[in-house]
């Protein structure tokens, strides 16, 4: 089957001067439509030829050096008031005459849709050509409820009744990406058939340039990258990597966002999940390669600890851009940048970015403020993460109960993660003054609550300082015991490793700090210090290699 493949462009543009010949994201407009049609003549080995009709000579010479006929189109075919359908009639003919043949199909594709995808055009001819349709054209669903005017110019309801969009009847709006059509139903007044069927695109393909608006939507559009996140979330390391990706994706609006999890990170994908994110299961690296090549993202951020050279080798030979969180193996050498938050700055490679400063804190911190600072200590917070792997949660929930005692005005309050596996056995006893919550969806606002807390070495530091809370930290393990921020300079008691801590070190401490009020205002002085309002800004600067942040790569 002979078909031709017409793109329509004049030189004039009264809304955007130009615009086919305007160069977006790198290249004129009108070279996305060329390179689509020629693409599928290559893809697809299709009898295939590709002409545009044009009335303008820049645009011509654009078209000439990219292979492409073009077609000298009439004055009288170059006003605002033609439409279309003489155009490509006229189109059709002198290619025709040009090539001493006949066509059996004739695709209308417009110079203004770039962000139009050839694999969507390849199903459409595909979808066409295994029917009896004389005509397919391209088209979005979009229910609404919508008002006409009548006769008498008044306002008149387009629908039955008032239903929710997803429950309302089909609507297709026809975009400019393609028309398909049989010559015989191409003539000076119409390419539309008797049996004619839509072929649905995604919305984000079918912008149509007409506006300055459509112009900026289409350039975020094209600058869109696919990012894959690679992460771990299980009872043994822990939530931090899945909540800071997922932090991360929810900045990274607009692009396409997948994740990647370990077959074992049960917690990891139901959270992930639950956020509405789609995931991948990995088996082993074997299995990623697959993913890889299948998913082909343009960017990979790993947050699975530290990676291994021959991992890293392999990877980067999949993606172009490699981002790496809290690796401290032989593999971080080989990647874009390696972002250590939790880790004080060591030998330094070129690539390393170290410090409080690149720690992605949850927007609700930033929406929260410290309360004032009380002489008197009343409500003290304990928390130790999502899964608690060395269930520092059930010491401190006996230590609460022995301190109520000495201490009977003080409350302890526990926030469990939503993986903490032992949420039956800590309970609230309010003759103890314990109180427990369970998976609570804004932790912020009881740390704003709080005078005093108890926790772990991983992000809840971070977020302890954000809120001005002096805290006594207790690590689940050892590679958290490396993250240094968590220290007296920074306002933390660091009693090292929860499991080589006695409770007597324990409790005397939290007795201490009860009693020592400008204790407390001192470390609050110090948590306040930081700001870490633009860590999430810096870290997506890296991700995406946008290099206009003038800041030094040091910690603040």
């Amino acid at each position: 089957m002979k078909t031709l493949i017409v793109i329509p462009a004049r030189g004039g543009s009264k809304r955007i001067p130009r615009k086919n010949v305007r160069i977006m994201c790198g290249k004129p407009l009108i070279v996305y439509s060329i390179e689509n049609a020629k693409a599928l003549r290559e893809d697809m080995h299709m009898d295939v030829d590709v002409a545009v009709s044009t009335d303008d000579e820049e645009l011509g010479g654009i078209v000439k050096k990219r292979g492409v006929d073009v077609i000298a189109r009439p004055a009288e075919l170059a006003t605002d008031s033609v439409t279309l359908d003489p155009v490509i009639y006229h189109a059709l003919c002198q290619m025709e005459e040009r090539k001493g043949t006949s066509y059996d199909t004739v695709i209308t594709m417009q110079a203004t849709s770039p962000t139009l995808k050839m694999a969507t055009v390849k199903s459409a001819i595909e979808y066409f050509e295994s029917h009896d349709f004389d005509t397919v054209l391209s088209a979005t669903n979009k229910p609404h409820l919508s008002w006409g005017v009548d006769a008498d110019g008044r306002f008149v309801k387009n629908y039955e009744k008032r239903l929710n969009s997803q429950q309302l009847p089909p609507n297709y709006l026809e975009t400019g990406g393609f028309l398909i059509t049989k010559r015989k139903c191409v003539t000076p007044e119409g390419r539309i058939g008797k049996k004619v069927s839509i072929f649905e695109i995604p919305d984000d393909e079918a912008v149509d340039i007409d506006t300055y608006s459509d112009w900026v939507l289409c350039e975020n559009i094209l600058r869109r990258k696919k990012i894959m996140f690679r992460t771990v979330g299980k009872r043994s390391v822990g939530m931090g990597h899945v909540y800071r990706c997922l932090t991360l994706a929810y900045k990274l609006t607009g692009h396409d966002v997948v994740f990647a999890a370990s077959a074992d990170s049960d917690l990891g994908i139901e959270k992930i999940r639950e956020s509405n994110f789609p995931v991948i299961t990995v088996a082993d690296d074997d299995e990623f390669v697959r993913i890889l090549e299948e998913e082909a993202p343009d960017i990979l951020v790993n947050d699975i600890l530290d990676t291994t050279s021959e991992y890293m080798k392999m990877v980067t030979e999949h993606v172009k851009r490699v981002i790496n969180f809290e690796d401290v193996g032989p593999g971080a050498k080989y990647a874009d940048a390696v972002i250590n938050a939790l880790y004080e700055k060591g030998e330094k490679l070129h690539n390393e970015y170290y410090g409080s400063r690149y720690f992605c804190i949850r927007d609700e911190f930033l929406e929260e403020h410290p309360k004032e600072f009380a002489e008197k200590a009343e409500n003290v917070l304990v928390i130790f993460g999502g899964a608690d792997p060395s269930d520092l949660t059930g010491r401190l929930y006996r230590i609460a109960k022995m301190l109520h005692k000495d201490h009977p005005d003080v409350k302890f309050h526990f926030l469990l993660g939503f993986a903490y596996p032992f949420a039956d056995k800590i309970t609230t006893s309010e003759a103890d003054n314990v109180f427990v919550y369970k998976d609570v969806k804004r932790v912020s606002s009881y740390m704003g609550r709080m005078d005093l807390a108890i926790t772990s070495q991983g992000r809840t530091v971070y977020e302890l300082a954000s809120m001005g809370v002096p805290a006594i930290v207790l690590a689940q393990n050892d590679r958290e015991a490396r993250h240094v921020f968590a220290g007296i300079q920074n306002g933390f008691i660091n009693l090292g490793i929860g499991s080589e801590t006695d409770d007597e070190t324990v409790i005397s401490t939290i007795k201490w700090l009860l009693a020592t009020p400008n204790v407390r205002r001192e470390m609050r002085k110090l948590q306040l210090q930081k700001d870490f309002s633009k860590g999430h800004e810096r870290v997506i600067k890296l991700i995406l290699d946008d290099n206009d942040d003038d800041d030094e790569n040091t910690d603040n």
